[in-house]
């Protein structure tokens, strides 16, 4: 199974790349972490909503079809690690590669939401993009080393 981290916007400080590498790397080959960055709209005079859509075309191209859709939005479900485990398990089994989508500054378009199947938040705080990555990597990351007992989590 494949997690593909896909994020609107492609330049991140290098700090943030080097840490999402870290975790990245860490994954065994039948379980690989790959970000895919899509461009941001351009701001200029658009409003919220062009600028989401337009950010949403570029998403929906990078998602391979069949793709189990998990959106990160503020309103998703809390999850603690070891409850982001048991739902990695679910994924498992339903044999779809996985991808979780972060949007860009004015967040995601109301109808690529609308393709979720399901919905997950990160944080009660507001992250910046860069951060949100590094988080979500190393959550990931924790949740795959609960289901195969490795010591990185403790209780």
């Amino acid at each position: 199974m494949r997690l593909l981290l896909v994020a609107v916007g492609q330049r991140q400080p290098a700090w943030a790349d080097t840490a999402y590498e870290d975790y990245a790397k860490r994954f065994p080959p039948e379980m690989r972490l790959e970000l895919k960055a899509v461009k941001a709209e351009t701001r200029g005079s658009k409003t919220a909503e062009q600028l989401m859509a337009a950010e949403a075309q570029r998403i929906e191209a990078a998602l391979p079809r069949g793709v189990r859709r998990v959106i990160l939005d503020e309103r998703g479900d809390r999850l603690t690690s070891v409850q982001l485990a048991a739902r990695m398990k679910i994924w498992m089994g339903d044999g779809r590669d996985v991808a979780l989508l972060i949007g860009g500054p004015d967040g995601l378009a109301a109808p690529l939401k609308a393709t979720a199947d399901e919905t997950l938040r990160l944080s009660d705080l507001t992250l910046p993009h860069a951060f949100a990555r590094v988080l979500l990597a190393e959550g990931l990351y924790r949740a795959w080393t609960v289901m195969t007992g490795h010591p990185y989590h403790r209780e």
